[in-house]
Formats: structure tokens, sequence, C-alpha cells
């Protein structure tokens, strides 16, 4: 059986149940907002003794052969309590995930750890560095010296470091990477309030993102020119006329796409790029949980059939190895 855990409404999981389902593979998809619906038990000291019951289906973790871990929810507790009392329980199983994703191992696509470890923007960068991507010239941090300095040797974008996300009310708002201009007139307090990437701007034949999956790399530019708004950050418009096209890299990238997935403890990976004027392509960061759906329905790229083709690599290899390691 293959392991999905999600949420209801992450749509990039239909995508790996209706391969699931195309290929006939057992599958349980774990929407983790509705845990607290069902029941659970577990004998610490047993091997794989998770039991859950959940909207009339039972899982035992022993069953899993491999899993995927795309975007759980908060668990969302039905008891009619207290605010207080309401946390302290949705606390209590979001721990009961975090032990579950331990117990699962090495059975993971990409490991809950993993991931968080992997999402780090400094750690990213130096290790492709490391492997001979080019990277835009960068600086990290809040001095507003080092940051004028910086900015006065060219045009600069400034992006998050960690979130993008801002949240408030009555809806949330995105950061997305910025044309910045730091000079006297800027006030030493803006940059000096919390750290951010300052990178010089490259400027951009496409976007490129490349969807990394095991051993195979599915490329596809992102026409982001073609609107004002997209120049920057291809993010900030859903027209559903910006160009998504097919994209064959350099079997070199390619190879050196999988090699920093593999070193950031990954089986998969959204790496975007910036392809300059001169056909050069420019590392900006890699996604260890990104989307990919979007570019399947665009582009044609199988890359649900992928990922499904992989987890049951996974399996095979536990099989192959004598059994399910947990740890």
């Amino acid at each position: 059986m293959i392991l999905i855990v999600t949420s209801k409404r992450d749509l990039t999981s239909d995508f790996v149940v209706l391969e699931l389902q195309r290929k006939g593979l057992a599958y349980f998809r774990l929407n983790t907002e509705d845990l607290p619906k069902g029941t659970f038990y577990c004998q610490p000291g047993l091997n794989d003794s998770w039991h859950f019951d959940l909207d009339g289906v039972s899982l035992d973790l022993s069953q899993v052969k491999a899993a995927y871990f795309r975007r759980p929810g908060a668990p969302e507790t039905l008891l009619d309590v207290a605010e207080a009392e309401q946390a302290y329980s949705a606390g209590e199983w979001q721990a009961v995930l975090q032990s579950m994703y331990w117990a699962v191992g090495n059975r993971w696509l990409n490991a809950p750890h993993a991931i968080a470890l992997a999402e780090d923007k400094i750690r990213q960068l130096a290790a492709a560095r490391q492997f001979g991507f080019l990277i835009p010239q960068t600086l990290i941090g809040n001095s507003p010296t080092a940051a004028g300095a910086f900015a006065a040797e060219g045009g600069v974008v400034g992006k998050p470091l960690r979130n993008a996300v801002l949240k408030g009310s009555p809806t949330d708002k995105i950061v997305f990477t910025s044309r910045i201009q730091i000079n006297d007139q800027t006030d030493p307090l803006s940059i000096k309030a919390c750290p951010l990437i300052i990178q010089r701007e490259v400027k951009k034949r496409y976007d490129v993102r490349a969807t990394v999956v095991g051993e195979m790399v599915f490329a596809a530019t992102i026409d982001s020119q073609a609107h004002p708004e997209t120049e920057v950050d291809w993010r900030r418009s859903s027209a559903p006329d910006l160009v998504h096209s097919s994209y064959a890299l350099p079997e070199e990238i390619a190879r050196k796409c999988v090699a920093l997935t593999r070193s950031l403890g990954l089986r998969f990976g959204a790496i975007d790029f910036v392809l300059d004027l001169d056909e050069q392509l420019w590392f900006l960061e890699i996604n260890p949980n990104g989307q990919w759906a979007w570019i399947e329905t665009r582009t044609g790229h199988p890359i649900a059939a992928a990922i499904v083709a992989e987890l049951e690599r996974i399996a095979n290899e536990k099989a192959a190895a004598g059994g399910l390691a947990t740890a």
C-alpha cells in the first residue's frame, strides 16, 4: 500500500491518486485535518504497531510500502469546548502525526525532516554553487550598509529568506520577488527589520521550472516576459495566456539537478532557473515540496506517473532489502 499524507484541498495529490487508480495500486490518502474524526492507537516498541480507523477505512502502518508527503493540514478537533481545549486537542493530534512521520522512516519519497532542512535557501545556494550552477550575485542579511553597497553596483531584486506569505486580515498576502531600490533615501529600519535575500537581477528570456523525480527531470519554460507584471516574478499573475512550453535541459544541467536533489536527501525537487538573453541558465532555488500539477496540465509532462513509479521503486527497494526499515 502507498500512503499519501496531504489535505482535502490539495489538488496536486489528486493527480497522484488518479495515477494510482489507473495502475490498480492500493493506496491510503490521509487528509490530516480529518484525523480527529477517527481513532488511532500504537504500541511503542513493537514493529510498526500503528493503527488508524478513519471514514470506515483501516490502516496499519506495517502495510505501507512507500509514502508521499504533500501538504498536510492542521488536525481539526471536533470537541465542542473552549478555544484553549480545542488548541490542546489539535496539538496532541499534531504530535501523533510527527511521530508517525518518523515511524514511516525511509519509505518516504521525501521525508518531512529532509524537506524542512532542504528549505534552507542559504544551504540551497551553497550546494548549487558546489555543483557548478550559475548563481546570481547574492547578499543575505539586514545590514543597511552592506545592502547599500551591494545595490550600488547594479540593479537588484529582493525576496524572502524563508516565508513568502504575510499573514493578515481579511486575507493573507504573498511576498513576491520584486525590484528594489536601496540608496541614501532608503529608511535603514526597513532593511534592519529582518534579513532578506538581495540578488543581482538577471535579464530573462524565460523562467524555467525543472521538476526532478528520481533520475528523471521534466523541464518547462514559462514566458514570464510576456506581461509587465510578471517580468520579475511570474507568480504575480494567473493569466491563462502565460505560455508554458516543454524545454530540453542540457544533459549536464539535468545531471546536476538530480545530483543536487540527492545531495539534499530528496528524491523530488522543483528547481527554478532564469534563462537569460544569452541562453545561460541561472539557479534561483529548489522547492523540496513544490507544486507541479499545473506543469503537467500545461505541458503534458508525465510527472504524476513518474512519482508513482518512484514510489513503486521505493517499495521494491525495501522488499529487496528484506523488510521495511522504519528509522
